[in-house]
C-alpha cells in the first residue's frame, strides 16, 4: 500500500511539474511576444523619433498593406540569435532609464553610433531580417534599373549585402 500511494506522489510531482514548466514556457513566449511589439519599443518615449521615420517610408505605408514594424528589422526570428539581441537590448533600457538619448537633440548626436551599431549587425549576419522579407530570387529584374539588376546580382552572389546599399531605408533622418 505505501508503494500505491508512493506512486501518486510521484505523478502528483511529476503533473505538478510538467504544468509549471507549460506555464513558464507560456509566460517567457508570452514575454518574448510583448516586447517585440511596436507598442513596446516606442514605449520608451526617446523612440518617437525612429517610429516617426519608419512611418514615412514604403517599409510603413505601401500599396500592398505590409507593414514593417520595429521587430522585423531589429530582432532576429531564428531563438540564439533572438535572446542575444534581447540581452543586447538591455543597452537600450539603460539609455532610456539614464536620459542617454531623452531629448531630439541628444537622440540626433547619437544616432549616427546607433546607425553604425545595427549596420554593423546586419552586415554580420548577411542582413537576414531583410531576407526574412525579402527573397533576392523572386525580384523581379524587369522591372528594377539595370543598376538595381546589377547590384542585385552582386547580392545573389554573396559579394554583397542588402544594408550595403540600402542603410537608412527605414530611417532616412539618420541615413548620412
Amino acid at each position: 500500500m505505501g508503494s500505491t500511494m508512493e506512486n501518486r506522489k510521484t505523478l502528483l510531482l511529476l503533473a505538478a511539474g510538467i504544468a509549471i514548466g507549460i506555464a513558464g514556457l507560456l509566460a517567457f513566449e508570452g514575454t518574448l511576444h510583448a516586447t517585440s511589439t511596436d507598442k513596446f519599443c516606442t514605449s520608451c518615449h526617446e523612440m518617437d523619433i525612429p517610429l516617426a521615420q519608419l512611418q514615412k517610408t514604403s517599409h510603413f505605408n505601401n500599396a500592398s498593406g505590409v507593414s514593417a514594424g520595429c521587430s522585423d528589422c531589429h530582432i532576429p526570428r531564428e531563438f540564439i540569435p533572438k535572446m542575444v539581441r534581447k540581452v543586447e537590448a538591455a543597452r537600450e533600457v539603460w539609455g532610456s532609464l539614464t536620459g542617454i538619448i531623452d531629448t531630439p537633440e541628444k537622440y540626433q548626436a547619437h544616432a549616427p553610433t546607433m546607425k553604425a551599431r545595427e549596420i554593423a549587425r546586419l552586415k554580420a549576419n548577411d542582413s537576414q531580417e531583410c531576407r526574412n522579407c525579402h527573397d533576392a530570387q523572386r525580384m523581379l529584374s524587369v522591372i528594377q534599373s539595370s543598376k538595381a539588376q546589377r547590384f542585385h546580382r552582386a547580392l545573389a552572389s554573396n559579394r554583397k549585402t542588402c544594408i550595403d546599399c540600402h542603410a537608412g531605408i527605414a530611417h532616412p533622418d539618420n541615413s548620412s
